[in-house]
């Protein structure tokens, strides 16, 4: 019930539009056996995602975007149980009609990491960075290697230079303004990346939008309601296999957000510091990678260089 989506053009139609996706969703949760579950769609992400009853999650992805389910089941599968922080439990995957592909997994508790932010004490910050610390590190030490089959890049020297050739190109096409692009191809010149790197299986976007919080039974003072804790990490639909610097870029730009103390609090936990420089060009290199939103997003330094925007953004402190 769901139209063929396999170009932009057809995902800017059909994905956004509920009229068309609901009545699909309906028709695939009955043959999965949820027939008049309740259905809420989330409304962040770029694939549409829908809790199901209490305790579960349907993710679709249409046929422009096949693989990406292939890649979330396995990945899941394979992390099940094995991290210190819980990630879905895949509970049925597969093929529904028209290219489309899905994952049922299981509802993880919390809320939004980016939601609670705001409110939350340094004190509570600081813990949870250091969960998420131990978390990244828990995920690197996993063997990639059954997942070689579905997860990429297989030369990881050739997708850093792939991503060189176009860097400046795409910077310009978000909008970077030329002060900043003329500096690009000069930074890169003098930030020496591993070719050969030890790889390890990347999350690629470790961000606050992906972990989830929420109270434990650990004793905090009285009506705390628990002591606050990360509950859950997801999103592995991008994951890849490559250098482990790769995923402080998601660390730096979208947990520690440039606020003082928290990114080497953050290493610490983690095992090992990096260079800010050698983090800035990572991100420069992100396949995701949007300078100009980043810059509108997060403290800018007053000395306009891609020097002091490593540090701003990657200093660990250390």
């Amino acid at each position: 019930m769901l139209p063929t989506v396999d170009n932009d053009e057809q995902w800017d139609v059909v994905v956004p539009d509920e009229a068309v996706m609901r009545p699909g969703v309906e028709d695939l949760c009955g043959r999965l056996g949820l027939a008049g579950a309740s259905l809420e769609r989330f409304t962040e992400g770029t694939q549409p995602v829908y809790a199901v009853g209490d305790g579960l999650v349907l993710k679709l992805f249409p046929g422009a975007a096949a693989a990406d389910a292939l890649v979330e089941a396995r990945v899941l599968g394979h992390l099940e149980g094995r991290l210190p922080v819980p990630t879905p439990r895949v509970h049925a995957s597969g093929a529904y009609e028209n290219g489309w592909r899905y994952v049922l997994m299981s509802r993880l508790p919390g809320e939004d990491l980016a939601v609670a932010w705001p409110r939350l004490p340094r004190a509570d910050r600081e813990r949870l960075v250091t969960e998420a610390g131990e978390t990244l590190a828990a995920l690197h030490a996993l063997d990639p290697g059954p997942l070689a089959d579905v997860l990429g890049p297989g030369d990881w020297g050739a997708f850093l230079a792939g991503q060189r050739a176009g860097v400046v190109r795409r910077q310009r096409e978000r909008g970077l303004s030329e002060g900043w692009v003329e500096q690009i191809p000069g930074f890169l010149d003098t930030v020496l990346l591993s070719e050969d790197p030890q790889r390890v299986l990347l999350h690629t976007e470790f961000m606050r939008q992906h972990l989830l919080v929420g109270r434990n039974s650990a004793p905090a003072p009285a009506g705390a309601g628990g002591r606050l804790t990360l509950t859950g990490l997801f999103d592995f639909e991008p994951a890849m296999i490559g250098d482990r610097a790769y995923d402080f870029v998601g660390v730096g730009l979208f947990v520690t957000r440039g606020e003082p103390g928290l990114l080497g609090r953050f290493m610490d936990a983690y095992g090992r510091t990096f260079e800010p420089r050698e983090l800035l060009a990572h991100t420069l290199l992100h396949v995701y990678s949007n300078l100009p939103w980043y810059l509108r997003e997060l403290p800018v330094p007053t000395e306009p260089t891609l020097d002091a925007l490593a540090e701003a953004w990657f200093d660990s402190g250390r």
